[in-house]
């Protein structure tokens, strides 16, 4: 039977892994505002008292002994993995890759302090210490930054976590292999355990800079495929501006012989036909032309003449504005890219179910501020507290397109401020990203 003594000593352990778990967790998600995950801290702490009274309740079951370790484990990842579905916003799986993401490294942490012939304060001490340690060394590293672009890249989120959770229970494994090692093959037990965490952290990295060496090499075709769309609009006016040019004598002739015959209301109206008919003809593609020419970042140009292209095949008409040369964003401009992206997409999906689909984009820079607006028409009714939901869509759940990534993304950067509107049919998604000093 267990005294009190067993079960508080059993909840400190509990409590010092659950406390190395959130600072991993920190670091792999590449954590910046710290202090806002940290007021939602206390909620964990009912994970280890969850933890340990359900160890020794599978202890008092003899059959249920020889796995009172694994399914305590796993219960933890569940809980851990609610409390960060519930503070980070996330989807379930990939909170669940975070969670076992973060085990791994405290599992390993774990092995290589709790195993030493130390005091129980000391140890547990010890464990916080090297986490701590090495969630810094992570932080320098880029380690989250690296592992959260390959969460927000992968299609099947559920694969990559399922994976962590194998290598997490491989950890956890050798874990309980240290109690039967002899102190003579201690040294060499460790340096398995270090190499073993250290190749699962270069594996992660591998695959995320696959994923992002992908994705500017797709970048750069987009660039090449989209410029060369530009310079055929280019000569289309090229075109239209000799059309005109050979039509112009024509059609001063036939002004003079209406200013001369005294007819001014048929001038009046046959040079507002001619203005309308250059507008028509012209004005429109010198625009367009005029207001891509400001995008002097390559890959929001590349994205926006990518857009412009689907839309117009859509049938969605768009309106772009950008006045004044847009040169750069006080951001990463690939995630400046995913959030361009995101709203421009959400827009025409809404715009489709409208009669007149259109979107309008501004895009202004001044002060190394840079202000973003994405508005399109729509009819139906939007709860703006689910809006930002997993999963959350017009359409139906489960068909979001990336709202709740949008804000997760805008998590990681205090000078940009999202706001939203919906009023007379149009709604209205606005991003001011202020430039740091």
């Amino acid at each position: 039977m267990f005294s009190l003594s067993d079960l508080l000593v059993g909840f400190l352990d509990s409590l010092t892994g659950h406390l190395a778990l959130a600072v991993y967790l920190l670091a792999v998600t590449d954590e910046r505002a710290v202090w806002r995950r940290l007021k939602k801290l206390p909620l964990l702490f009912l994970s280890p008292l969850a933890a340990i009274l359900l160890s020794f309740g599978l202890y008092m079951i003899p059959a249920m002994r020889m796995f009172q370790y694994y399914i305590s484990s796993f219960g933890i990842l569940v809980m851990c993995t609610l409390w960060v579905r519930w503070a980070w916003k996330w989807g379930f799986w990939q909170s669940f890759a975070a969670v076992c993401m973060a085990g791994i490294f405290q599992v390993a942490d774990a092995t290589l302090s709790m195993m030493l012939p130390i005091p129980f304060a000391a140890a547990a001490g010890l464990h916080l210490g090297i986490s701590i340690a090495i969630s810094l060394l992570l932080y320098r590293l880029r380690f989250g930054a690296w592992f959260c672009l390959l969460l927000d890249n992968n299609p099947a989120p559920w694969r990559m976590a399922l994976l962590l959770f194998a290598l997490e229970a491989t950890m956890e494994m050798l874990l309980r292999l240290a109690f039967g090692v002899q102190p003579r093959f201690l040294t060499f037990y460790y340096l398995l355990v270090v190499a073993m965490v250290v190749l699962m952290a270069v594996m992660i990295v591998y695959l995320a800079q696959r994923i992002d060496t992908a994705r500017k090499i797709q970048a750069q075709r987009d660039v090449i495929a989209q410029q060369q769309l530009y310079e055929q609009d280019l000569e289309m006016i090229r075109r239209e501006v000799r059309t005109f040019r050979h039509d112009y004598k024509n059609l001063l002739a036939g002004l003079s012989q209406q200013a001369g015959e005294g007819e001014l209301e048929g001038l009046r109206r046959t040079l507002s036909e001619l203005d309308a008919g250059f507008d028509l003809r012209l004005g429109q593609k010198i625009q367009a032309s005029t207001q891509i020419g400001n995008l002097r970042i390559p890959e929001v140009r590349s994205l926006l003449l990518s857009k412009l292209t689907a839309m117009r095949e859509k049938g969605v008409e768009c309106r772009l504005e950008a006045h004044y040369p847009v040169a750069a964003v006080d951001m990463d401009v690939w995630d400046f890219v995913r959030c361009l992206g995101i709203l421009i997409d959400n827009a025409v999906e809404a715009a489709l179910d409208t009669e007149r689909p259109w979107v309008e984009i501004v895009l202004l820079a001044q002060d190394r501020r840079v202000f973003l607006r994405v508005s399109n028409p729509y009819a139906n009714h939007i709860e703006p507290g689910c809006m930002w939901n997993d999963g959350w869509s017009t359409k139906g759940a489960g068909r979001g397109l990336g709202l709740s990534s949008y804000q997760r993304i805008l998590e990681g950067y205090p000078n940009a401020s999202p706001c939203t509107s919906w009023e007379n049919g149009v709604f209205v998604q606005g991003l001011t990203v202020e430039g740091r000093r």
